[in-house]
């Protein structure tokens, strides 16, 4: 089931993000941005949704509303390869299209380059490469 995050769901949350971004810490160095998030706040902000099955969270989407679009901040399973993430990507594509988003852009990491071939895959296409917040990003976007 996926539904919208509560407030209980905060630490989950963040172990959940925390467990499925680990294996990047060696690659960039540093912890990815999305390990220090306040899941809390964005559960507050409306931004958060989970899909969870039998009282587990399998994977989360952290959503925000910009005026370029629907920017998928975040999405993270809890085990990879299991179609967790496709399903959560189709729901962001959905929400974005419910919300009357014409575009749906994300950012990764220029190292998780698993990631953008993933995205690239799914019909996204890079826009611009930048720094932002000490990371070097790779944007990307989807016409929808």
């Amino acid at each position: 089931m996926l539904r919208p995050a509560t407030a209980p769901d905060a630490g989950p949350m963040r172990a959940l993000v925390r467990a499925a971004y680990a294996h990047y810490v060696p690659r960039l160095g540093r912890e990815p941005g999305p390990m220090g998030d306040d899941y809390a706040a964005r559960i507050a902000a409306g931004q958060a949704w989970v899909m969870e099955e039998a009282g587990a969270i399998l994977g989360l989407l952290v959503l925000e509303d910009t005026a370029e679009g629907m920017l998928l901040d975040n999405i993270a399973a809890a085990a990879p390869g299991q179609g967790v993430g496709r399903r959560l990507m189709a729901f962001a594509e959905q929400e974005a299209r419910r919300r009357g988003h014409g575009r749906i852009w994300l950012y990764t990491h220029a190292r998780m380059v698993e990631n953008i071939a993933l995205y690239t895959r799914l019909g996204y296409a890079e826009t611009h490469r930048a720094m932002q917040d000490g990371f070097d990003r790779v944007f990307m976007a989807k016409a929808l």
